[in-house]
């Protein structure tokens, strides 16, 4: 049976997309400069071997595009969903010593969503975990936000947050959630071992009854004239400290 397809769009989404042997895409769209720059850029890949390619003027593609004001920067690639496998699969096969997961509960805004990718990728978070329902999966800000990151991480989609927390701690991982009502700043943990890094939703935060699965409650200390950041930001400072000890 024939997957259903989306579109992603911008450069870099588009040209991670291109690069991944794993991903399937049925077309490309783009425009005469924007192949020229790419293969000027890209010598050393047949970027367009095999793949349909339609050349379309800007204008064209801001139609293609529809309303989402998203900037494709002369790139549109039409891609089917990346080969999934379960988050169970994925721990029960994998041994390291450390593992980091981000899970993400109630999180929906795709560009929020696509800059976490983005930072999980940059600093070698091992996947995240998100609730299946409220996932923009074929958004295209969400991959444009993410800048090709997408393509470089496991994306596990599950029915329900908690249950999930309850079988992770079966199976060692401790649950670190980042709420505004914890008093421990997350540079005094140890995070070596196997963390879930828990992050709630961008206007309420984490659930009361997910906080109860959480082992841990930590907060990031910023100055007191600002009253929060942007989950993305804080998302990105999290593993980039963390990458950083476990160097």
């Amino acid at each position: 049976m024939k997957k259903t397809t989306f579109l992603i769009v911008g450069k870099h989404a588009v040209l991670e997309a291109l690069k991944n042997p794993s991903r399937k895409i049925e077309r490309v769209f783009l425009t005469e400069d924007a192949q020229k720059k790419l293969n000027r850029e890209n010598q050393n890949f047949n970027l367009f071997k095999k793949i349909n390619v339609f050349y379309k003027s800007k204008k064209e593609l801001d139609n293609l595009c529809g309303r989402d004001e998203t900037a494709h920067q002369g790139l549109v690639a039409e891609v089917e969903q990346l080969e999934e496998i379960t988050l169970k699969e994925f721990i029960l096969e994998n041994k390291k010593k450390n593992i980091n997961l981000i899970a993400l509960e109630e999180v929906t805004d795709p560009r929020n969503i696509g800059s976490i990718i983005r930072s999980a990728v940059a600093f070698k978070i091992d996947g995240i975990i998100v609730k299946e329902r409220s996932f923009p999966s074929k958004s295209k800000l969400l991959y444009k936000s993410a800048s090709g990151g997408a393509e470089h991480i496991k994306i596990f989609k599950v029915s329900n947050i908690n249950t999930t927390l309850k079988f992770l701690k079966t199976r060692e991982f401790w649950v670190s959630a980042f709420d505004v009502s914890a008093k421990k700043d997350f540079t005094e943990n140890n995070w070596k071992g196997k963390n879930i890094l828990l992050f709630g939703s961008e206007g309420y935060g984490i659930k009361s009854k997910t906080l109860k699965n959480s082992d841990f409650k930590f907060k990031v200390n910023i100055n007191n004239k600002i009253e929060s950041l942007n989950i993305s930001n804080t998302v990105s400072i999290v593993c980039h400290y963390i990458f950083q000890s476990l160097k």
